[in-house]
C-alpha cells in the first residue's frame, strides 16, 4: 500500500511559560495556521507546554531553594494529565483539520497527590486520539530536579497514512541504541523535540538522517528574554538582560541523505515547511539499512523492555 507525500510544519513560537491553557491556545492557533497552509504534520518543540524549565541552569539547588519550590509548584499546577481532558483542546484541532499533531509536554500522572513530571512527546492522529507518548529516558543533568526517568513503552515508531512516524527528546539523539530502537521499528519520518541549538547539535541531526535513511524533523525552542513573563519568580535575577536570546531555536527538516530541504530558522519566529515524501526514506535504504542489511543480526543484538514501568505498591508488613 502506497504512503502519502505529507508537507510538514514545525512551529517555532515562544510559549506562555508557565500558563497551560494560553500555550495551548497558543498550539490550536498554530495547528489551524500549518493546516490552511496545506501541512498534514505539525510539530511543536520539547515541553512547549507549558515551557521548557529555563531557570533550572540559572539557580542553585540549596540557595535559591524557596525560588525553584515556588517555580515547581506552578510547573505541577500546569502540567498535563493525559487521562483527562487537558489536552482535548489540541485533539479536537488535529480532528476538525485532519492534520497530525506532535507535540511536548510537561506530563503529571493522575491527581496533584502525584508530584512526578514526565518530560514527553505526544502524538495526537487526524481522529484526534493520541497515537503514541513518549516519556524521556534520562532527563539531563539539571533536568533531574524536575523530571522523573521514562521507560521505553513509547520508545516506537507509529502508523499513519504518510509512513512511520517516531521521535526522541533532546539528548535522547545522543544515546545510540535509543536511535536504533526507532530505526529497528522502521522509522521514516523522525522528529527531534530539543531545547538543543547550533552547530553540533544540527551537525548530529544530518547525521541521524543519513544514519537511520529518514526524514529528521529537528523542532527547536527558541525563546528571547523578553518573552519571560514578569510574573515569573526571579526574573529580573535570572534574565537581567532585555531582548537577549535563551535560546536561538535552530529548528530544520532534513532529508534521508542528511540534506537540510527547510531552515535552520535561526533567531526567529515562524513556521517552517517541506514537503515529505516516505518512498525517499524507503528508497535510501537501498544503500544502508542499519537495522537490516547492514545490521549484521548474527553479531548484534538489541532487546527493548517496552513494558510501562509499573507503578509502585506498599505492601503493610503482618
Amino acid at each position: 500500500m502506497g504512503q502519502d507525500v505529507v508537507r510538514a510544519a514545525v512551529v517555532q513560537r515562544p510559549p506562555v511559560l508557565l500558563d497551560r491553557d494560553e500555550t495551548i491556545k497558543i498550539v490550536v492557533d498554530a495547528v489551524s495556521e500549518g493546516a490552511s497552509a496545506g501541512a498534514g504534520l505539525v510539530v511543536f518543540p520539547e515541553t512547549f507546554v507549558p515551557g521548557y524549565p529555563v531557570w533550572i541552569w540559572g539557580l542553585r539547588p540549596q540557595s535559591d531553594y524557596d525560588t525553584t519550590s515556588e517555580l515547581h509548584a506552578q510547573l505541577l499546577a500546569n502540567s498535563v494529565d493525559l487521562t483527562g481532558d487537558d489536552l482535548r483542546p489540541v485533539q479536537e484541532a488535529a480532528a476538525s483539520h485532519g492534520v497530525v499533531v506532535v507535540c511536548g509536554v510537561h506530563e503529571r500522572e493522575g491527581s496533584f497527590s502525584r508530584a512526578t513530571i514526565y518530560n514527553t512527546l505526544v502524538t495526537i492522529g487526524r481522529d484526534g486520539k493520541v497515537l503514541n507518548r513518549h516519556r524521556k529516558l534520562v532527563p539531563t543533568n539539571p533536568e533531574r530536579m524536575i523530571w522523573g526517568q521514562g521507560d521505553a513503552s513509547g520508545l516506537r515508531a507509529v502508523d499513519t497514512s504518510f509512513g512511520r512516524l517516531g521521535g526522541l527528546i533532546c539528548w535522547e539523539n545522543y544515546m545510540p541504541l535509543a536511535r536504533y530502537s526507532l530505526y529497528a521499528d522502521g522509522v521514516q519520518i523522525y522528529v527531534a523535540s530539543t531545547w538543543d541549538e547550533g552547530e553540533g547539535w544540527l551537525a548530529t541531526l544530518r547525521h541521524i538522517a543519513s544514519e537511520g535513511r529518514c526524514w529528521v524533523i529537528g523542532s527547536g525552542s527558541a525563546l528571547n528574554s523578553d518573552d519571560v513573563p514578569p510574573a515569573l519568580p526571579a526574573r529580573d535575577a535570572l534574565f537581567p538582560d532585555r531582548d537577549t536570546w535563551l535560546n536561538s531555536g535552530d529548528s530544520v527538516i532534513i532529508d534521508p541523505h542528511g540534506k537540510v530541504v527547510a531552515g535552520p530558522l535561526h533567531r526567529e519566529y515562524g513556521i517552517l515547511y517541506a514537503d515529505i515524501d516516505p518512498a525517499v526514506s524507503a528508497s535510501a535504504h537501498r544503500t544502508l539499512d542499519v537495522a537490516g542489511h547492514y545490521g549484521r543480526p548474527d553479531v548484534f543484538n538489541l532487546t527493548v523492555d517496552r513494558s510501562p514501568r509499573p507503578p509502585i505498591t506498599f505492601i503493610a508488613p503482618e
